[in-house]
């Protein structure tokens, strides 16, 4: 890949208008101009893509697939590890401060091809998953979601791989791995979802790796403006107000205001069974009376007599409620025998086995919420509520 021309840094400071040209002097860096113009071009220099950073983005990639397939928390930070400098994080925040248009889309379109190396290596394990039986997935579906704990290990990442990438390119080595972590993984996991059928990984994992991305960014830009740094151009300010509201969008969602990530979606309506009400009705009785006459001919006169109908009204009872398994194109559920996905599994329920759900309250854990069944061979324990499909509400279910 062509590597950084200084060409498309911000105009020489020396040549703007007296104003601009002033605040530049201010506020860039203490240096004479050709210093800082140098300056900025090492910096550059470093935050540009190369042929290696695709290379072991495809490597981090495959170990990523591999650690979801055995569901293995130290293989993904391997990965993490193995994954590149991730300089076009760090040149995206560049381009918006120095308002550098080519560079700012050089290192978005750079950082977008690594991550889709990413999403089809995902996407190429999800398909060969689809040759075993079906798999939890545990570690794909934590980090398909929005966390706290990944989103400042993110921002962290991204504040001292820029700080970093100032003075020396291997400093930025370590922090540069947090970034990996955060941003790689959920692509990894949206790709293994279309790939394998199993829901709620894609499209969610992209949508958190978008936010993750624009936190990053507004983190590494604001870190370049602390250090001195500062915009020379209408599209540096203009870019940057952008991807502060999209910081803010970010601390909105983790904060747990952005709830589609932990709403149960595609469940049916419930709707409530009508217990019939048995009514007795008794049918009318025909008694005979004979009416005297005079003549020697004897009549009988049959005479209805209606009785009471009495009607008997049962006590209804509760009615069991019965849900079926529906996992998608995942062919089946772990039923647990605690809440949360890493408690054992007592049996594996094929998709459209019936379960009686118990009056347990439902209970929230591991990012899902969790509701306690028996079958009909009687095993008890808990299964995901995204899982099951019933017409009958119970007790506190959430819909």
């Amino acid at each position: 890949m062509t590597q950084f021309n200084s060409k498309i840094t911000p105009d020489d400071p020396e040549q703007l208008p007296p104003a601009r040209r002033r605040r530049a002097r201010r506020l860039l860096a203490p240096m004479e101009s050709e210093d800082r113009i140098d300056f900025l071009d090492k910096v550059a220099h470093r935050a540009s893509p190369s042929f290696d950073f695709f290379l072991f983005s495809l490597l981090a990639g495959a170990v990523i697939a591999v650690g979801y397939l055995l569901d293995s928390e130290p293989i993904l930070v391997l990965a993490a590890i193995l994954s590149p400098l991730m300089a076009p994080v760090i040149g995206i925040a560049l381009g918006t401060v120095v308002g550098s248009i080519q560079f700012f889309l050089r290192s978005l379109i750079g950082l977008l091809i690594g991550g889709s190396l990413v999403f089809l290596v995902g996407m190429l394990a999800g398909y060969v998953s689809r040759l075993w039986e079906p798999l939890d997935f545990t570690q794909a579906h934590l980090h398909a979601q929005l966390s706290w704990a990944t989103f400042l290990l993110v921002a962290l990442g991204a504040g001292l791989t820029s700080a970093s990438m100032v003075r020396s390119e291997k400093n930025a080595a370590l922090p540069s791995v947090a970034l990996a972590y955060g941003l790689y993984l959920p692509v990894s996991a949206a790709g293994l979802g279309l790939g394998s059928g199993v829901p709620f990984l894609f499209p969610d994992g992209l949508v958190v790796f978008a936010q993750y991305l624009a936190g990053s960014v507004l983190i590494a830009a604001l870190t370049f403006v602390i250090l001195g740094f500062r915009p020379m151009t209408l599209f540096g300010y203009t870019v940057g107000a952008v991807v502060l509201l999209l910081g803010i969008v970010i601390l909105i969602g983790v904060s747990g205001v952005g709830a589609s990530f932990g709403a149960q979606i595609a469940l049916p309506t419930h709707t409530p069974t009508i217990t019939p009400t048995q009514t007795h009705t008794l049918t009318p009785t025909q008694t005979a009376t004979t009416a005297p006459s005079p003549t020697a001919t004897a009549t009988q006169t049959i005479t209805p007599t209606l009785t009471a109908s009495p009607t008997r009204t049962i006590t209804p009872t509760p009615t069991p409620i019965v849900a079926l398994v529906n996992a998608g194109e995942g062919g089946g559920a772990h039923l647990r025998a605690e809440p949360g996905f890493s408690a054992e599994s007592i049996t594996l329920l094929e998709n459209g086995t019936p379960v009686q759900v118990m009056p347990d309250d439902p209970v929230q854990e591991g990012g899902g919420i969790w509701i306690r069944v028996r079958t009909v061979q009687g095993d008890e324990g808990w299964i995901l509520q995204i899982l099951l499909v019933t017409a009958t509400p119970a007790p506190n279910w959430e819909g």
